[in-house]
């Protein structure tokens, strides 16, 4: 198969070469309507990083899209499995991928329900991306969810005009394995592209257990006029990992670091298919116009299918908990039992996303929106128990449906005054529908509700001889995630409210660039946990009525030579809430008691968050890097306590790479990449909660990041 694989590629790339190639020059096709009507541009008045896909390249080893973010300010990342494969997480100023607005080519990725991003249903979704930009703090309008803590926009569709073939492989600790394979067809008969990739990673991960299975295809294919483009883009992932989001007691921790308490409800080995299985596919349609010399145009449909499930073994449990009768065995009344279940999530996400743009006379305005759906089915199945006939196979004993609506509509306007200066006008309308119809541990409860957002966003820019200053304020809106409507009735979560005031100053030149940003973001009705219980029980996030986080974030890039460069950047913030009170269950007396905190520290919100990479290039084509990570103490919840908090670390790991030219093949890359090479032991991410039984106790559990481990990538062009 492979060698099949590799002649396809080898046949593909000779004949795309032997065809005249058809250099396109209007960027219209290089950068697509759909991506830079949401991306803020060189001069507009907000903190932002770009990708290109050279630097996403050289760091795409097989480890998930956060970490390849990871030397970007102010940016934390996490991983269940420890080592960056599976589950990861990115956390942004201190907020949480919930508060992060992900686009794929302007198409909203946040999940509908929960918000979140999870990057381990598109494995490799890197090797088809070729440029991100990040916008910290609210930014400009987007689609889909609201931006809390940043907005990270993905593209694929710029055109490549010329054919190439690739082979990327890697291998790795924990048995980690990636191959990738990828090819495209450059310009074709002067009107068609098509770009294809097939990729495979799997990992045992450094956590007992962690294993990750990964699959995923990229497809897509454009037609493409002198004023127009219709493209077509499918690409899917398969995830198959075994669970470690329980975390690590803080009494195993110093005793085994890679326990995992997944899978240990079964009786002697710790069951096998403990694992979460979820299928993702997304179809994505283009049509980009250019109407005339300062109109242009584009529209887009899309439909993500997504359908999985996460299996457990359960011991001892209650079957009037899942609509089971009591069974009779003899004369044995049996009301409890061992039994495997399976949590499923079917859903369809469609709709579509448009933008118009008029540029002339040094004034840009952009007109655009979206509108979205959400069908959401929710159910558990019941597959084995251990006393026999209790149910058939795939028994299900509850099944929720839930509906969302997303429409939104912004106009934004940046005109170029006199000579040095450029103003930014933006606003948007953003109108959420979102119906519930019950919970697994609360069925009857049913929710209903809209949400009328309106978010303008201002600022002004200066820029001179390599200068460039700006100001902005932008006001940002998010409605509750599906989980925090489980409070009950009577606790109904309010919108969060966003109030971005941003200021910076950047200089630039050849060899030397830098910049300063100042922010202060203030929150009304932020949800967070503070130990209440709904009503069935569970933990939920509260509306706090102040809460902010402020902070000064430098970066720089500076060439010292032809053979040495640095990039650095360090975020020092505060981050806080004002008049917060905790909740902590007594069981001594039953209740729950409170404590209040006039003001203390949002959890897992760093106050300094640093990196560095310094760049060694020996000699032509080489490069070694020396890439360095330090990150304050965080706090595991609200109240600032020492007790409940992350150790400060400080990471450093180092890479080198080499690219050969001959004339077989294009060009060999070689990667080999060492991280943590001091074996840090370190805690990226973790949890906890505190109650009363005799006296006060606090359980804290850690999510470990693996020792000194090692990647070494080969990648071949053709």
């Amino acid at each position: 198969m492979k060698c099949l694989m590799l002649t396809v590629l080898i046949n593909l790339s000779l004949l795309a070469h032997a065809q005249q190639q058809f250099k396109l020059k209007d960027t219209l096709y290089l950068q697509s309507i759909e991506v830079n009507s949401i991306r803020a541009s060189d001069r507009d008045p907000f903190s932002k990083v770009n990708l290109n896909k050279k630097v996403i390249e050289s760091n795409n080893l097989g480890q998930d899209l956060p970490f390849l973010l990871n030397q970007t300010p102010s940016v934390v990342v996490n991983s269940d499995a420890g080592n960056g494969i599976g589950y990861t997480g990115i956390r942004i100023r201190g907020t949480d991928g919930t508060r992060i607005n992900v686009t794929l080519n302007g198409i909203p990725y946040n999940d509908a329900e929960s918000q979140g991003t999870f990057f381990v249903n598109l494995p490799d979704f890197s090797s088809s991306v070729n440029s991100i930009q990040i916008q910290r703090g609210v930014g400009t309008s987007s689609n889909g969810t609201g931006a809390f803590g940043a907005s990270v926009n993905l593209s694929t569709n710029e055109v490549n005009d010329s054919s190439y073939a690739e082979l990327n492989n890697s291998i790795g600790s924990y048995n980690t394995l990636k191959n990738t394979i990828k090819f495209g067809t450059g310009i074709l008969k002067k009107h068609f592209t098509i770009d294809g990739r097939l990729s495979r990673i799997s990992s045992n991960g450094y956590v007992d257990r962690a294993s990750s299975n990964l699959r995923s295809f990229y497809f897509s294919t454009a037609f493409i006029e002198k004023n127009s483009s219709l493209r077509l883009n499918i690409f899917s992932g398969k995830e198959k990992t075994y669970q470690t989001w329980y975390g690590i007691p803080k009494s195993k921790l110093k005793i085994n670091r890679t326990y995992n308490s997944a899978g240990q409800e079964h009786p002697d080995n710790p069951y096998d298919n403990e694992t979460d299985n979820y299928t993702q596919t997304h179809y994505q349609l283009f049509y980009n116009n250019k109407i005339s010399n300062y109109w242009k145009s584009n529209v887009a449909v899309f439909l993500t299918k997504g359908s999985g499930y996460y299996e457990q073994y359960k011991a001892n449990q209650n079957l009037s908990n899942y609509g089971i009768a009591d069974y009779q065995s003899g004369s044995l009344l049996i009301t409890q039992t061992d039994l495997i279940r399976q949590l499923w999530l079917d859903n369809n996400f469609y709709g579509t996303i448009f933008s118009v743009q008029h540029n002339k006379n040094k004034s840009l305005l952009t007109i655009g929106g979206g509108f979205n759906k959400y069908d959401g089915r929710h159910f558990g199945k019941v597959n084995w128990t251990k006393v026999q006939p209790i149910v058939n196979s795939n028994y299900q004993w509850y099944n929720h449906t839930a509906y969302k609506n997303d429409f939104s509509v912004y106009t934004k306007w940046t005109q170029q005054l006199f000579k040095h200066f450029q103003s930014f006008i933006d606003i948007q309308f953003r109108n959420v529908d979102y119906t519930i119809n019950g919970f697994r541990d609360n069925p009857n409860l049913m929710i209903q509700t809209n949400y009328n957002f309106l978010n303008p966003k201002a600022g002004l820019t200066y820029f001179k001889d390599g200068w460039q200053a700006f100001l902005s304020f932008a006001l940002g809106s998010k409605e509750p995630n599906r989980d925090d409507f489980e409070a009950g009735k009577s606790l109904q979560p309010k919108a969060e409210k966003l109030q971005d005031f941003e200021w910076g100053i950047e200089r630039k030149n050849k060899k030397i660039s830098y910049g300063v940003n100042f922010y202060y973001m203030n929150y009304k009705d932020q949800l967070v946990l503070t130990g209440k219980i709904n009503d069935v029980g569970a933990y939920t996030r509260t509306n706090i009525s102040k809460s902010y986080r402020t902070g000064i974030e430098i970066q720089s890039n500076v060439i010292l030579a032809k053979w040495i460069n640095i990039d650095a950047n360090i975020t020092l913030s505060e981050n806080k809430v004002k008049d917060f009170t905790e909740f902590i269950d007594d069981y001594d007396n039953g209740g729950q008691i409170t404590n209040h905190y006039k003001k203390s520290t949002l959890l897992l919100s760093p106050s300094l968050v640093a990196g560095s990479t310094i760049n060694f290039i020996p000699f032509k084509d080489g490069e070694i890097s020396l890439i360095n990570k330090y990150v304050s103490k965080q706090y595991l919840d609200n109240t600032g306590k020492n007790s409940r908090s992350l150790n400060s670390y400080y990471v450093q790991d180092i890479k080198v790479s080499y690219l050969l030219k001959c004339k077989i093949l294009k060009e060999v890359r070689f990667i080999g990449q060492l991280n943590n090479i001091f074996s840090k032991k370190y805690e990226s991410n973790g949890y906890t909660f505190s109650y009363i039984y005799g006296e006060l106790t606090t359980e804290n559990y850690y999510f470990p990041m693996a020792p000194l481990n090692g990647m070494l990538g080969i990648n071949i062009s053709l």
